[in-house]
């Protein structure tokens, strides 16, 4: 099993859930304030199904019997 691989992958698959919160949270910020724009929503949902994706397919290779 390649370790460091893995390592990586968890740490981007993290980042990149971080950078969607904060993408959330700026959306929140600007003009119109409290409405979050639809393209702010639909790019935290596609990197979070990218994030998942990530974990996911780690976990299933990992316990792949």
């Amino acid at each position: 099993m390649n370790k460091p691989k893995t390592d990586l992958q968890h740490i981007m698959a993290y980042a990149l859930i971080a950078v969607g919160l904060v993408l959330l949270f700026v959306a929140l910020m600007l003009p119109p304030e409290g409405e979050i724009h639809p393209t702010a929503l639909t790019a935290f949902g596609e990197i979070l199904t990218f994030a998942g994706t990530v974990l996911g397919m780690d976990y299933h290779y990992r316990n792949k019997r």
